[in-house]
């Protein structure tokens, strides 16, 4: 049974600015588990750790990495990076416990730490005689 469900990606235009519309690119992402939760990974190059939103609503974790402008003085040549910014839904299975949801970033990489709820914790049951 998957406990992390992709929902479907957004890519709708947002009027930003006059120059640049946001268009919103799918960072790729692994999951794991762990003996406490699960453990996901999304790539995001070129967002800062304040440009970053992580929120869990209605059963649904959504990340959010704004890519900051990168104004180079002179004309492009060739560029195989977008400027654009970052988002991806996923559906959170109610063994997750929602509130203990944390997060960090370093060196490009958002790290979630999604912890099990207590409920579905495997645990010993002390046998008395």
């Amino acid at each position: 049974m998957s406990t992390l469900t992709e929902t479907k990606t957004e890519r709708r235009p947002e009027a930003e600015n006059a120059r640049r519309r946001t268009v919103y690119v799918t960072p790729p992402a692994n999951i794991h588990e762990t003996k406490d939760g699960y453990v996901l990974q999304a790539e995001m190059p070129g967002v800062a750790k304040d440009a970053i939103e992580v929120s869990v609503e209605n059963n649904e974790l959504t990340i959010l990495g704004r890519r900051s402008d990168n104004d180079v003085k002179g004309d492009w040549v060739y560029r195989e990076t977008r400027p654009n910014d970052f988002r991806r839904v996923f559906e959170l299975d109610p063994s997750i416990d929602a509130g203990k949801v944390s997060a960090r970033m370093e060196q490009g990489i958002l790290t979630i730490h999604l912890p099990k709820a207590e409920s579905v914790k495997p645990r010993k049951i002390a046998v008395t005689g």
